[in-house]
């Protein structure tokens, strides 16, 4: 944890996600509340895999113009981003096999631990658990 500064956070690619989408309501407001947040306090923490996520989401699934979307990525790139190393990937196949995660759900909770944060935000993994000593939460529950 960096002095002065709030405890670090992993944010996953859907609340990226739902801070762009005009159809997403609440969550949307929330979403851009969280970032807001994290820009602020200094402690946002995402990996290149939620980077290429973002990017790929925003112009297929939501139809932004890959310009905007290029730009929000290298907006996003200002927090503290863990790159996705061999090491980790490998990490992330055992905790996939160990705990039955999707893979790329397993890659996240490993860059968020190896990058030091407790939390994760994310709608993908059940609110509440714990894994690999990071604390998954829905920040729109």
């Amino acid at each position: 944890m960096r002095t002065g500064l709030a405890e670090r956070v992993f944010v996953d690619t859907n609340v990226l996600l739902y801070a762009d989408d005009l159809d997403a309501g609440p969550k949307r407001d929330r979403a851009q509340e969280i970032i807001h947040q994290l820009f602020i306090d200094g402690n946002g923490v995402l990996s290149t895999q939620v980077l290429q996520e973002f990017f790929v989401a925003a112009t297929r699934k939501l139809g932004g113009a890959p310009e905007i979307a290029r730009r929000k990525v290298e907006l996003l790139a200002r927090l503290d981003v863990v790159t996705i190393k061999p090491s980790l990937i490998l990490e992330a196949i055992d905790l996939h096999r160990l705990h039955a995660l999707s893979f790329w759900d397993a890659l996240i909770v490993k860059a968020a631990a190896a990058s030091g944060c407790r939390r994760l935000l994310t709608e993908d993994l059940q609110s509440g658990s714990n894994i690999a000593g990071v604390q998954i939460e829905n920040p729109f529950a």
